[in-house]
């Protein structure tokens, strides 16, 4: 499977969290071709602030494997990840990190311009389906305003 496929399964998880009334963020971990891990943001669902996507599927993947580091796998999430998940990202020493949509005003890249906050091994690739990932975003809040 591809980048775009991976993605699009992540965009699933996001369409999850929009129908739960969820601001759209959806990510899954993959690992030898198998997908490990999905998550979606839960944050009103659980009222906690720290249910993002990406702290669900890393959750799910740490717990399939047994293990608290990834650095064999890949997390595709649709969204750039906060600050947040991305510490969280550094501690599992996740090999790769895969986002769709830029998010300028909440992304790891508005605070952490000149150093990056994810592990040394990994990898970091943004852009993909970034229009499908950012559309879905903007359609939630345009639905809200």
């Amino acid at each position: 499977m591809t980048n775009e496929d991976y993605m699009r399964q992540a965009l699933r998880e996001a369409e999850r969290a929009y129908a739960d009334g969820e601001v759209p963020v959806g990510a899954i971990v993959v690992m030898n071709e198998r997908i490990i891990g999905r998550g979606y943001n839960q944050v009103e669902k659980l009222t906690d602030a720290t249910a993002h996507a990406e702290i669900i599927a890393l959750t799910a993947a740490f717990n399939f494997l047994g293990s608290k580091y990834l650095p064999e796998a890949i997390l595709y999430v649709t969204v750039q990840p906060c600050l947040m998940c991305s510490g969280a990202l550094y501690w599992s020493k996740i090999g790769g990190v895969v986002y769709g949509a830029t998010d300028e005003k909440n992304g790891y890249a508005r605070v952490a311009r000149e150093i990056s906050p994810f592990h040394p091994k990994t990898v970091v690739t943004g852009g993909v389906l970034s229009d499908e990932c950012a559309n879905l975003m903007k359609s939630f809040f345009k639905e809200r305003r």
